[in-house]
């Protein structure tokens, strides 16, 4: 490692908690698609904040968003109105199936106030809500809990009770898991966490109907498919279905730390005053960026451009497939959110391989333990697709 990024590292290992394994890099600018280190050096970021900037870095008109209200007005509480915020709301229910908007910092805490909304709207005595194994719906423990992998779990045991896991892609037994006590079924269109696990749109639709028949809320997370992710501002849009409440964040403020929570007027009504709060959600700063943001998905040809790329990024992705068998078994994704999945034998190198394409100076990462995830910002251009396949192929050559 060079001396700056080193000098740095050696100050944050010193005063920092221990629970994240980071890559020996210290980040000092961002344009685009691109990352320099403190060193200098520049990196293609194919991972974007973990699809946050969907933008890219220091997009110019985020950018003066954010100093423009940072001039203004920085914080007041929800205890007063703000036109940020209000704006924010204004195009968020003016563009989805929702009416009324509850902000955030975070998706897990965009989930957390999903849970609770589930819980109080329903009738007395259905709490239980039913997710998916494989899912990731935050940190929190009620988040945690509601999370269908069991290695998030672990040393934060007993969990807080009310969630239960089905299988992936099986509505018989999701049907057998309901009972009196469930009050909704909260899924993610496509799993991210696990590996860029898309879900069917039949799958999605039977899950809908399974609401429908027994009177449940159906909630999508779209933490990390919401913002264009998926080729369309929600990824909803494209499956037919329309759930009861939605969660959004990371790309919701290309880098600025907001999260929403979408629904009906009517289930609305049930967070009267004092029932849920956030003194920072919907911070007018964060909220401006988030306008910012969402102005320019709208634009038009900007989510068409997005999808268009998307296709070519999967194309040359399955081009590297039966090129290097022993390692990719396939592709799998949506829009901008794709995954080389890997063998046995390429699982076993997972970590490896996200270490030798670091050393490249490209930014991806290993998923669910089964695949390398790409999610580069919306922006992402053929030219820098390429130069990624071209860095993969040579990392997949030495194996």
């Amino acid at each position: 490692m060079s001396v700056e990024n080193e000098k740095i590292k050696q100050r944050a290992d010193a005063v920092f908690v221990g629970n994240y394994n980071r890559n020996p890099a210290a980040f000092v600018k961002g344009e685009g698609c691109r990352l320099i280190d403190a060193d200098g050096r520049e990196y293609l970021d194919f991972l974007s904040g973990i699809a946050v900037c969907a933008l890219g870095h220091c997009h110019p008109a985020v950018t003066e968003a954010i100093r423009r209200q940072a001039g203004e007005l920085v914080h007041v509480s929800n205890l007063f109105y703000t036109g940020p915020q209000t704006e924010l709301a204004e195009l968020l229910v003016a563009h989805t199936f929702a009416d009324k908007v509850f902000f955030a910092n975070s998706g897990a805490e965009a989930n957390e106030a999903a849970i609770k909304l589930a819980r109080i709207a329903s009738e007395p005595g259905r709490y239980e809500i039913i997710s998916l194994e494989g899912s990731f719906h935050g940190r929190t423990l009620a988040t945690v809990a509601a999370t269908g992998q069991t290695k998030f779990h672990q040393g934060f045991e007993p969990m807080p009770e009310g969630f239960v896991h089905a299988p992936f892609g099986n509505l018989m037994v999701l049907d057998n898991m309901i009972t009196d006590n469930t009050c909704a079924i909260l899924c993610e269109p496509l799993q991210g966490e696990s590996g860029v696990r898309p879900l069917s749109k039949e799958y999605l639709q039977g899950i809908r109907a399974l609401c429908d028949r027994h009177g449940l809320l159906l909630i999508f997370d779209e933490v990390q498919t919401g913002m264009g992710r998926t080729g369309t501002l929600f990824a909803y849009e494209q499956l037919g279905v329309t759930p009861d409440i939605m969660t959004v964040a990371k790309g919701l403020g290309n880098g600025l730390p907001i999260g929403a929570m979408l629904t009906t007027r009517d289930i609305a009504r049930a967070l009267a005053p004092g029932t849920h709060a956030s003194t920072f959600g919907g911070n007018p700063v964060a909220a401006a960026a988030a306008v910012a943001t969402l102005e320019i998905m709208l634009a038009e040809g900007f989510l068409a451009g997005v999808r268009e790329r998307g296709l070519y990024f999967s194309e040359q992705l399955q081009g590297l497939v039966p090129r290097f068998p022993n390692l990719l078994s396939g592709v799998r994704g949506l829009g901008m959110i794709w995954a080389l999945v890997l063998t046995e034998a390429g699982v076993v190198r997972g970590t490896e391989l996200v270490r030798k394409m670091f050393d490249r100076g490209y930014l991806i990462n290993f998923a669910g333990n089964s695949a390398l995830r790409f999610v580069p910002p919306l922006i992402v251009t053929a030219g820098e697709i390429d130069r990624l396949i071209a860095a993969l192929a040579e990392v997949f050559a030495e194996f």
